[in-house]
């Protein structure tokens, strides 16, 4: 199997690729996941300084709890630290200190809250600048009450049970569908109370708690239920409440992107898809800050992504007499190739797998492995748990990227039945 060293070595798309983009995680070396997000707020504590916040979340970075406390930390700009909890194996410790055993919970100054909600209002309490809820009192009280309502409603119940459940007949289905609605209406009379774009006339925390969730309905429910939440004539307001959002620079730090949600919905839950999965933003595809961060990451991070490749994915069996060498190497060229690509593609088409048919002179078992690699790559990537989601649009349309762990040793994956109960 012959290597052809045709691309950038990984110490130059590492140095190009930190040229090309600010964004950078931490290491943790062992442990899962291998790395994390660095508060864009941590500059600010004065060195050998512990963070105000302790956040203790899900490993995967899928839960809509944990995105909302974290939401509003970068919103609020609070330097905080983060421990991860595996919900498939959750410390003795972690059970022992939360009453619920749930995430998130946070540490704030050493007073441990659990439940989003509460931890929300306990942060906007002890960190009251930047405000996420209005200083008028009458508004305030509004507010107050839009985010009692938001965890009373019944709309995520109602919206999930729509997306999620199989229904008995068309009629039945018709029926959760108009329920549906009804909750949408409902979000969308709230959204006209005050002039602009969010709950109230300042986006607040009633905007964080709905975000998570509208933002997974909007992307699993074109594919498993045929239905638009974003582009409905009928939702105006809801939709002008999603183009604000977008504004926000947290707001990308911390959501997940929509191929992401949308495998973890038929993996966790057993959906089926129906329909095709809302467009990728093309110009934030082409975005070299997006690009370059999707190979900073991959390059920084290749030894943990090989390793992975060479241990789960199959190709194992293509080793010649139990030689890995030679299959270790073909995978380090391909995901050499792609983070090169990422950065010096210039819109050609990445050549998947080193491919050219019966007459290539590429060797068959090296394109093979790079296919595979591939694959297999493509269905392991999620964000933010791997990158945020703008640089996932950098790399999907050039076949990389899109979905979460499925099943290694550090990720196991609980049944349908555990998941939902895991976050509060």
């Amino acid at each position: 199997m012959s290597i052809q060293n045709t691309v950038s070595t990984w110490e130059e798309v590492l140095e190009t690729a930190r040229k090309n983009t600010p964004a950078r995680r931490v290491k943790r070396t062992g442990q899962s996941p291998s790395t994390a997000p660095i508060p864009s707020s941590l500059d600010k504590l004065p060195p050998n300084t512990e963070p105000p916040v302790l956040l203790y979340r899900d490993t995967n970075s899928w839960c809509p709890f944990c995105e909302r406390v974290w939401f509003a930390l970068e919103e609020k700009e609070i330097p905080f630290a983060t421990e991860f909890i595996d919900l498939s194996n959750k410390p003795k410790w972690y059970t022992d200190i939360v009453p619920t055993t749930l995430v998130p919970a946070a540490k704030i100054e050493g007073n441990l809250v659990y439940e989003s909600k509460d931890i929300l209002l306990a942060l906007e309490k002890k960190f009251p600048h930047p405000a996420l809820l209005p200083e008028n009192p009458e508004e305030n009280a509004v507010a107050r009450q839009l985010v009692e309502e938001a965890e009373t409603n019944g709309f995520r119940e109602i919206a999930y049970k729509f997306l999620r459940e199989a229904p008995v007949d068309a009629d039945e289905l018709a029926n959760s569908q108009a329920a549906f609605e009804a909750k949408l209406d409902e979000l969308e009379q709230a959204l006209a109370k005050y002039p602009g774009a969010y709950f109230v006339s300042t986006f607040s925390l009633v905007d964080i708690l709905y975000s998570p969730h509208l933002d997974r309905l909007a992307a699993n429910l074109p594919v498993y239920r045929g239905y638009h939440l974003k582009g409905n004539p009928r939702f105006p307001r809801i939709n002008a409440w999603f183009d604000a959002l977008n504004q926000r620079p947290a707001y990308h730090r911390v959501k997940s992107d929509n191929i992401t949600n949308n495998l973890l919905l038929r993996r966790r839950w057993g959906v089926e898809p129906i329909g095709n999965p809302l467009p990728l933003d093309v110009a934030d595809s082409e975005k070299i800050q997006y690009r370059a961060e999707a190979a900073e990451r991959l390059s920084d991070n290749r030894e943990v992504a090989i390793a992975d490749i060479i241990k789960n994915s199959g190709v194992q069996a293509i080793a010649a007499d139990g030689d890995f060498t030679t299959v270790k190497d073909a995978v380090d060229f391909h995901l050499r190739q792609l983070a090169d690509y990422l950065i010096h593609g210039n819109g050609a088409t990445l050549p998947g797998g080193r491919t050219g048919g019966k007459n290539s002179s590429v060797d068959p078992i090296f394109a093979a492995v790079g296919a595979i690699a591939f694959a297999y790559l493509r269905n392991r990537i999620c964000a933010p748990r791997d990158w945020i989601t703008d640089a996932m649009s950098g790399d999907k349309p050039f076949g990389f990227g899109g979905s979460q762990s499925t099943g290694t040793a550090k990720t196991a994956t609980p049944s349908p039945q555990s998941v939902y109960a895991n976050h509060q």
